[in-house]
């Protein structure tokens, strides 16, 4: 009874946070639109996967309403006390806060309900009409609505361990760029990245065209490498079949020439679609994370 008790007094406590963090669908506003419609708050349009919520929170810096997901494992409920590992998962082009869950989460509930993977929270974020960039131009700041607002914001509402040597950050094609450039411009903030179909071809035409000039993943991981503190743990992942194929290997080599340290992993006929990257990673990357979470426990 005293167990049950706990639980309920857990649930109300949840439920309170998150009335106060949290916007519902009839209040949320769109973002202004920057060339195509992006809102930064999504109705679902279908279930979302066991484990999945869906909630929303107030950008102080856009003072608008930005929505994110989140997994949280079957372990969460079953112990108030435990604290889990976060891992946070950008989107690409086209995509929002509600992308990604479907390809990640079932496979992922199903190996910690297993004993597979160890237990961690996912949470997945939306970057935005300029794709996890700041752009203040058109008041667009997905990288301070990512690193300065929803990060914190995790940590204050559910049981994280609120800690680099337990946050990974996970993306795909622009999220992968987002993801590569985060895991160098901010190593404080995470332990272990994997970028997936970056579309590293992408940001050195931005570069050529002028913009971003001192926040890409070329001069990030250049400036990282004069001081490579702390360590982080990087998995790129790639498809021989995506058309980010060249330029994955491309970077791949840049890496190599900066003496940056990173494990690959390449996925045979796999084209640019979330589906089939998680198809036949299923939780891969997932475990890297967790293996990474393990490492630097150790270190700190």
């Amino acid at each position: 009874m005293v167990m049950k008790f706990d639980r309920l007094l857990h649930f109300v406590i949840l439920i309170s946070t998150w009335a106060v963090t949290s916007v519902s669908a009839t209040q949320a506003q769109p973002a202004r639109a920057v060339g195509r419609t992006h809102p930064w708050y999504n109705q679902t349009a279908q279930p979302l996967p066991n484990g999945v919520v869906h909630h929303g929170f107030r950008s102080p810096s856009m003072r608008i309403d930005v929505g994110y997901s989140i997994y949280l494992p079957p372990d969460y409920w079953s112990d108030s006390q435990t604290r889990f590992p976060v891992v946070y998962w950008l989107h690409g082009g086209g995509g929002n806060e509600l992308t990604g869950t479907h390809a990640i989460v079932p496979a992922a509930d199903k190996a910690i309900r297993t004993g597979e993977l160890s237990p961690m929270i996912i949470v997945f974020v939306n970057g935005g009409p300029a794709w996890h960039y700041d752009d203040p131009a058109t008041g667009q700041l997905g990288e301070t609505a990512l690193i300065h607002e929803l990060i914190p914001l995790i940590d204050q509402t559910y049981r994280t361990l609120a800690d680099r040597s337990h946050r990974a950050i996970e993306g795909m094609s622009m999220g992968g760029r987002a993801t590569t450039r985060a895991i160098f411009k901010y190593p404080e903030q995470f332990c272990s990245a994997a970028p997936l179909a970056a579309g590293f071809g992408n940001e050195q035409k931005a570069i050529d065209a002028g913009q971003h000039l001192d926040n890409n993943v070329f001069s990030l991981a250049k400036k990282y490498a004069v001081r490579p503190v702390p360590p982080v743990r990087i998995l790129l992942v790639i498809g021989t079949k995506d058309f980010n194929y060249s330029s994955n290997l491309a970077y791949m080599k840049y890496l190599e020439e900066l003496r940056l340290p990173f494990e690959r992993k390449v996925l045979e006929g796999v084209t640019h679609s979330n589906k089939e990257y998680y198809e036949q990673l299923t939780v891969a990357t997932l475990k890297f994370h967790a293996e990474s979470f393990r490492l630097a426990g150790k270190l700190t």
